[in-house]
């Protein structure tokens, strides 16, 4: 068997692109995860990266640690493949072309500045990415039945190789939710229940042959010592 670790990046300034950069807490969320694999002597054989600034910033950090402290860090591969879903297109195209949305966006308008704020966003945010899950096609926007093919080709592609591996991948609450939708075998929607519960910086690991993807672990941050440090994004 093989070992599979998606780490998702630490917190960055959301819906920012592929611009998007690590925030000083993200930096340090990083840093915590490179101090924590060192004291356990945790290592791969295999690393790979979105090419989304905050995933490889965020597998810079790692890197610099572990060889700093003399330990072997295998160069890391980018692949487009794990790269979030397209959350700024889904605000901006989906969100105003659905009317029954209209009345959710309107209320976190109203909120901006308030202490409501961010759970209006989040309900507005939610409703939007269950239309794009229940939608085939959406001009101008990576569409669930992509951006599902894509992610679950990475995976097979890790499954197809020799087995006795130890992989991590550097990536996003997106692909993490997917990944863990596709080892489980579960309906769709459960991908974004998931997708919401993913922290930064945190572990989500499975077991892996050629024929099977078992989750092992979901979502760990031990590495997260101090409560400020536990965010989700």
């Amino acid at each position: 068997m093989s070992t599979l670790t998606l780490v998702r990046h630490g917190q960055a300034t959301p819906f920012q692109g592929e611009a998007g950069v690590l925030s000083p807490l993200g930096e340090a969320q990083a840093a915590k995860l490179a101090r924590y694999w060192l004291a356990n002597r945790i290592r791969f054989d295999e690393v790979y990266t979105g090419c989304l600034v905050r995933q490889v910033r965020t597998e810079q950090v790692v890197a610099d640690y572990f060889r700093e402290a003399g330990e072997p860090w295998p160069a890391a591969a980018r692949d487009r493949a794990w790269n979030e879903y397209d959350a700024p297109g889904v605000l901006g195209r989906i969100l105003p072309a659905d009317p029954r949305l209209a009345a959710l966006a309107a209320e976190f308008e109203g909120a901006r500045g308030g202490p409501d704020e961010k759970r209006n966003f989040q309900r507005m945010f939610e409703a939007a990415m269950l239309a794009w899950l229940g939608r085939a096609d959406v001009d101008g926007v990576e569409s669930w039945p992509v951006f599902r093919e894509r992610v679950s080709s990475a995976i097979r592609r890790l499954m197809a190789g020799p087995t006795g591996r130890r992989v991590a991948v550097f990536t996003s609450g997106g692909p993490v939710g997917l990944s863990v939708q596709f080892a489980l075998q579960a309906p769709e929607r459960s991908f974004l229940d998931v997708n919401w519960r993913v922290r930064n910086t945190s572990i989500t690991e499975f077991l892996f042959d050629r024929d099977r993807l078992t989750l092992d672990c979901f979502n760990a941050i031990s590495h997260l010592d101090e409560p400020a440090l536990r965010t989700y994004r």
